[in-house]
């Protein structure tokens, strides 16, 4: 074998399952079975090369300046992939060129921004099971978020789902604890580790190790084992596939999910938070209808705020007072709006600084986001009063954006930095009513300010009203947290060409005036050149030969090349170095002088400025943890800046929240469907749910008349309300939930085998199983999956037990087209009948879009089939067959009901009539009656008995 094969093979030893691209001057190579494998899934040729006496391998490669999009190809599709990269100088190494892996790319480790969503972290994440509970942690390698949590075992595929992982690991199978209850789904990227990895000493010590402390109380975990093997597995994870630099991980934030609403995959994908419809599209989806953010931060805060509602009430005003400093001042808006748009990725571009992988345009790129800070700092404090400044004492942040989880401690609240406000600031937020929720103008009393006047949210005064000077200084805490850092801005202005050409080491991307050394070598190495570029024309004139050439190879270096027919005119002081067939070549002492001075500079300046590149970029990364609460601020104000425009845009309103039992909205909208219709043209409509009186809507109308959209809206509204959003409606209380439950649709689970009514009853008894009395619960057509009577009856049941069950007892929208269903409006107090308006005109069907009192007594399913576009001849023969069926009814109801010899005998005797009605039940004949006779069998057993009984 030749050397570098036996170098290949020393490397690919060391990373068997991983796809190796083995740098060879400007290509990545693969061999072997990686080429193959490589040839199939990025479509390149696969070839061969000689490594050694009969050694003939196979290889393919890519360009090394187009790598990146190779590499996402390979990650998309699973594979592990290890970078070994050229660590010596070609040109100036002795024998063979040094190489080695520099980092291992997996799903959940990608840095390159060409990988990435912007506006979606990529997180990794570790699980390990032990009985009942589960230890949790994830990371985004990208911006440094870190958390874990130890949770119950069922707690965990939220947690998953929420978090939507790009890669989970686990301990690997076979190891000696290993629990087989893993969920297989629980990421698009399985890895299994070393067990060792998850072993709670060597993941404690990788954890104190790392952050240099000598207790993990001081991040609240040291009683967690779970969380604290699940992180440190992701730890000991990240040095293994990250080689070089320095790993971007902030504090470890430790939380915990009592604080949020828990969010099942059937709950966002029925209320289409970040996807919708049969294609999950994204741009229909309520994160596209509220995201209006200018930077990539917030856009990731929005999201991980909209999977993640709180339970919060203080920390939810907090959120709605910033939206409302926004929302009443356009210009206010319209101002931070402006500096955002300057501002880049601060979080991912420091942790490609910390990893040492930023480019040097991405640092020119800080610098304009960091400029900016002031402009925004403006926009937010301008009005405050001047007692309020900026600070950069981080005791007085409250959790950065990564930390949006962290629970409210005991006897304060979530992160409200409380003790470090100045005196007169805080006493005026803890004392003052009108601010916490008392003040109608604010909330919502305020028709001007609410829906009824200037949607734009202009800047009058007026709107604030007595209350604008307490709403400004709520704003402190988060003025203080936007830390201008202009020692950085300087640095970069200094150090980094504004304009900055290749990489470091090209000698364009250290600034001029920085290094008088690099600027020195520099200049000497252009008057080298230049003297060697004149050089020609001087000879030539000097000697009088005018076919005399100049040249360069990498044997002889710089060389002047005369033809042999001039050989006699050459000077004494040229040197012989080479002949050729029709020329000579020769040097000069003074020639090689000024070569050795250009061969040298480049190297040292390449030397140079990739060293001091590397120290400007050492001198930022101190400044790290400032840099990500920075960031971190940003993003919430971008938040509340999209939340404030796009309700000023669509005419919100902000919500009053409480720990009440009710939730009354009036004129609710749903807030993405009423982007994709004709403004002005969606129908609003209100809603009423108590846990005292009105606990159960029941909704009955036809198809397409709006039953899914009401209830699906009002599910919406109070998730936007629990975000800190203001909300689609002219008025809204919201009693906070604690969880939000849909059963919506048709869907079956054919991996699993379960039919589409299985999953629907499987979904239903989750939802009765977990419910409480202050969860909010939206079924959409029950029963719908089986017979007509079967799915009456579970239907009734299901009402029933919500009703009845005192550990239920919670809000509940119930769409169905069960019209028989209404009758439980007169036995059931907590019942309520709406039905969805309809008229008809000349045979054809109109939907109002209107929700009324009452209940419906059609469907309407064959003019909904008409408008579907069925063939004529279809629907013709549908009208003909129902006109006969409600003949037949229409029929049986005059007769009493004796045609069928099922229903004779349901005559009440004279004797034991308790008795009489029992055997009448045994006597039907249940297997041979149709759906129709079924169901009046049941409305003259349910008479009898109210007879019985004396009810109505």
């Amino acid at each position: 074998m030749t050397p570098i094969r036996r170098q290949y093979l020393k490397v690919k030893h060391s990373f068997p399952d991983a796809i190796l691209l083995f740098r060879m001057g400007d290509f990545y190579e693969t061999f072997d079975d990686d080429a193959r494998v490589a040839s199939k899934e990025l479509e390149i040729t696969l070839t061969s090369r000689s490594m050694g006496k009969n050694v003939k391998v196979p290889m393919a490669g890519v360009p090394a300046h187009a790598v990146e999009s190779y590499l996402a190809k390979l990650v998309k599709r699973g594979h592990k992939v290890a970078i070994c990269e050229q660590l010596s100088v070609p040109d100036s190494s002795k024998g063979l060129v040094e190489r080695d892996v520099v980092r291992v790319v997996t799903p959940g480790t990608v840095l390159e921004s060409s990988l990435l969503d912007q506006k979606v972290n990529n997180y990794l994440a570790a699980v390990v099971l032990e009985g009942d509970s589960a230890g949790f942690a994830y990371a985004d390698v990208t911006t440094g978020e870190f958390a874990a949590a130890q949770l119950d075992r069922s707690q965990l595929p939220l947690e998953l789902e929420r978090i939507s992982p790009s890669e989970v690991l686990s301990p690997e199978t076979d190891a000696p604890d290993s629990d087989e209850g893993f969920p297989d789904h629980a990421g698009q990227f399985p890895t299994e580790v070393d067990y060792t990895y998850f072993e709670l000493e060597t993941a404690r010590r990788a954890l104190l190790d790392h952050y240099g402390i000598l207790s993990l109380e001081s991040f609240g975990c040291e009683h967690l084992p779970l969380a604290v093997r699940a992180a440190g597995a992701i730890l000991l994870y990240l040095r293994d596939t990250r080689r070089t630099g320095k790993l971007h991980l902030l504090n470890l934030g430790v939380y915990s999910t009592a604080g949020f609403m828990d969010l099942d995959v059937n709950t966002r994908r029925n209320l289409e938070l970040f996807t919708a419809g049969r294609n999950d599209r994204r741009e229909h989806s309520l994160l596209a209808t509220l995201d209006q953010t200018r930077t990539p931060m917030g856009g990731r805060l929005l999201r991980r705020w909209l999977g993640q509602p709180l339970l919060d009430l203080e920390e939810l005003e907090r959120r709605l007072d910033a939206v409302s400093y926004f929302f009443n001042d356009a210009f206010r808006r319209a101002g931070a709006g402006s500096a955002l748009s300057k501002v880049p990725d601060l979080e991912r571009i420091l942790g490609k600084i910390k990893a040492g992988v930023v480019a040097p345009r991405e640092l020119i790129a800080l610098k304009a986001g960091l400029d900016a800070v002031p402009e925004l700092l403006e926009q937010l404090s301008r009005d405050i009063s001047a007692s309020v400044e900026p600070e950069a004492d981080s005791s007085s942040f409250p959790p950065s954006s990564s930390r949006t989880h962290r629970l409210p401690r005991e006897g304060g609240g979530r992160g409200h930095g409380r003790g470090t406000k100045p005196p007169d600031v805080d006493s005026r937020l803890r004392g003052n009513d009108e601010l916490d929720s008392g003040n109608d103008e604010l909330d919502d009393g305020n028709d001007e300010l609410d829906g009824g006047g200037d949607k734009s949210g202009g800047g009058s005064d007026e709107l604030v009203g007595n209350n604008g000077l307490d709403e400004r200084e709520g704003m402190a805490w988060l003025c203080r947290q936007l830390t201008p850092l202009p020692e950085i801005c300087e640095l970069i202005d200094r150090s980094i060409a504004p304009e900055p050409v290749g990489n470091p080491g090209e000698g364009n991307v250290i600034r001029e005036g920085f290094s008088p050394e690099l600027d020195a070598l520099k200049h000497d190495s252009q008057n080298a050149r230049s003297f060697i570029a004149g050089l020609e024309q001087t000879e030539r004139e000097r000697t009088g030969l005018r076919g005399l050439k100049i040249g360069y190879n990498q044997v002889f270096g710089y060389y002047i090349e005369v033809s042999k027919s001039n050989q006699s005119q050459v000077p004494d002081n040229y040197i012989r170095r080479q002949t050729l067939v029709n020329s000579e070549r020769y040097i000069t002492p003074e020639i090689k002088e000024y070569e050795s001075l250009v061969l040298n500079a480049k190297e040292r300046i390449e030397e140079m400025e990739r060293s001091l590149f590397r120290q400007v970029c050492e001198q930022i990364s101190e400044s790290g943890e400032v840099i990500s609460r920075l960031a971190g601020a940003v993003a919430m104000v971008d938040v509340f800046v999209s939340l404030a425009e796009t309700a000023s845009a669509n005419g919100y309103l902000r919500p009053k929240l409480d720990h009440g039992r009710v939730i009354s909205i009036k004129n609710g909208r749903h807030p993405a469907l009423e982007r994709l219709l004709d403004r002005g043209t969606y129908v609003p409509n209100d809603l009423y749910l108590s846990n005292d009186d009105a606990r159960i809507v029941l909704l009955t109308g036809p198809n397409m008349a709006g039953k899914s959209t009401f209830i699906r809206q009002a599910a919406i509204i109070v998730l936007m309300a629990q975000v800190g959003s203001y909300v689609p409606a002219s008025e809204a209380t919201i009693g906070l939930v604690d969880r939000i439950f849909t059963r919506v649709g048709l869907q079956d689970d054919l991996t699993t085998g379960q039919s589409t009514f299985m999953v629907e009853m499987v979904e239903t008894a989750a939802i009765l199983n977990q419910a409480t009395p202050r969860s909010l619960v939206v079924l959409d057509e029950i029963g719908r999956g089986t017979s007509t009577y079967d799915g009456l009856s579970i239907a009734r049941s299901v009402i029933e037990h919500l009703h009845n069950d005192q550990r239920l007892g919670c809000k509940t929208l119930f769409a169905t087209h069960y019209h028989e269903l209404t009758e439980l409006a007169g036995t059931l107090p907590g019942v309520r009948n709406f039905t969805v308006a309809v008229t008809e005109e000349d045979g054809d069907v109109v939907f109002l879009h209107r929700i009324v009192p009452g209940g419906a007594d059609k469907s309407y399913g064959v003019h909904v089939a008409r408008l579907a576009g069925l063939p004529q001849g279809v629907v013709n023969r549908a009208w003909e067959v129902l006109a006969d069926l409600e003949d037949t009814q229409n029929s049986k109801r005059k007769s009493g009901r004796r045609r069928s010899p099922k229903a004779a005998d349901l005559q009440m005797p004279l004797f034991d009539p308790a008795r009489a009605v029992a055997d009448e039940v045994k006597a039907l004949d249940i297997p041979n009656l149709t759906p129709l006779e079924a169901i009046n069998c049941l409305y003259e057993l349910q008479r009898k008995a109210r007879e019985l009984t004396g009810s109505s």
